[in-house]
Parts: structure tokens; sequence; C-alpha cells
């Protein structure tokens, strides 16, 4: 009898250890200063965004025959942040002089960008265009080169049948907004995508549809837009 008291007490002790070290380790630290933690009110304050999913703009687009619609190249539909980073390393550390310099623009439009990434959204965008019929224009602020690659990097990238694809515009890297304008215009395109401000500034110009995509947070060009700040559309989840 008295061994199995003992035996008992054993187990009870044995057990009450237990439940107190699954306590220690699921009770939170008491000094604990590296999480700031989040609010309510600091959650609800963000700013009011028209966002907007592809889903959405399917939507919105049913019913409607098919059109033209646009797409900036740089931030929306490529991350092409790596090709930048190389000629800014290469040609001009510490500045963005090599914007200007020709041979920089050939390499990118025709060779680094094997490193760019077609962002998600972009392949959701262009894909749902492509079901519904649509014309696929690239209107990019880069410079135009002697050759580029960046046509059929694009069509290949996202599947674009040759019946819907048209060669790349290259704007140039000055007055990039009117040349954009201009060619919004000529080919009379319904919808445009960007990720810069003069993107849906030039689309507001010609009296269309501006769509804005996020610019992904680690991209080289900075500062990143606010995107809504022109109360434009904005597609959710495309930074990627």
């Amino acid at each position: 009898m008295r061994k199995f008291t003992s035996a008992c007490a054993a187990l009870w002790l044995a057990f009450g250890l237990h439940i107190s070290a699954q306590a220690a380790m699921s009770a939170p630290p008491e000094h604990d200063t590296t999480a700031a933690g989040v609010t309510s009110a600091r959650l609800a304050g963000r700013a009011p965004v028209h966002w907007v999913s592809v889903a959405q703009i399917e939507n919105s687009l049913l019913g409607r025959p098919p059109m033209a619609v646009g797409f900036d190249i740089d931030d929306t539909v490529l991350f092409s942040s790596p090709g930048f980073w190389r000629g800014r390393k290469e040609i001009s550390p510490g500045s963005r002089d090599f914007l200007k310099d020709e041979q920089f623009w050939e390499k990118m439009n025709n060779n680094w960008d094997a490193f760019s990434i077609p962002k998600e959204v972009a392949r959701a965008l262009i894909s749902m265009h492509v079901k519904r019929g649509d014309q696929i224009y690239f209107i990019t602020g880069r410079r135009a080169t002697r050759t580029e690659n960046l046509s059929r990097l694009l069509q290949e990238d996202f599947l674009i049948p040759a019946t819907s694809m048209h060669p790349v515009v290259f704007a140039g890297t000055e007055n990039e907004q009117q040349v954009k304008t201009d060619w919004l215009k000529q080919e009379s395109i319904r919808i445009f995508y960007g990720d810069a401000d003069l993107d849906i500034m030039a689309a507001r110009e010609v009296g269309i549809r501006g769509i804005r995509v996020l610019r992904a947070s680690n991209s080289t060009d900075r500062p990143l837009p606010g995107a809504g700040a022109l109360g434009e559309e904005v597609i959710v989840n495309s930074e990627f």
C-alpha cells in the first residue's frame, strides 16, 4: 500500500511539473520590446484606395466587344530591376546617368531582360484580355535601340498569340508622358495599365481608363509612387 501511495505521488508530481513547463513555454515574454504591435485604430487608418481585382476588371468588360489595351513594361509586367541594378553598377555607380547611356539600353532591350521576372498580375491580366480577343500593346519609357529582343520575350513569357501581339513601342526617357499619350490616342487604346503616375495621367489625358499596378517594394525605381493618389483603380496584390 505504501509503494502504491508513493507511486501515485510521483506521478502527480511529474504531471504537475509538465503542466508548469507548458504554461511557462506558452506565456508571453514579460519585457519583449521588439514587437510594437498594431491596434485596430491603426489598421482602420489606412488611406482609402479604389482596390480592384483582375476578376472585377474582367466582369466590368462583360458584353463589350474586343478592344485595344496597353501595358507599361517595367514594374508593370516585368520586375526588371536586376538589369537596371547591373547597369547602374557597371556604368554610373551612385547616379542615374546610366539611363542616358546607349550601350545600357542596347543590353537591356536585347539580353538583360532574360533576368527580368514576369509579374503574376500581368500573366492574369494578359491572359484575360487575350481570352476576350483584345489587342495587346506595350508602351514603355525605355529608349529605342537599333535592335530589340523585348517584343519576342514578352510574347513568349505571356503566351500572346501573334494575332494579338504588337511590337513594343519605345517612348524614350524624355517627355515620356506625352509620347505615351500620343500612342494611346493613335492606337485607340481603351485601357492602359501602369505603375507610375505618368501612366495614369497619360490615360486620363486621352479620356481612357487608367489602372494602377503596384510597383514592388524592392524595385530599384525609387521613390515608390503613391498608388491611388490620383483616385484611379489599383489592382490588389499586384506588386508581384
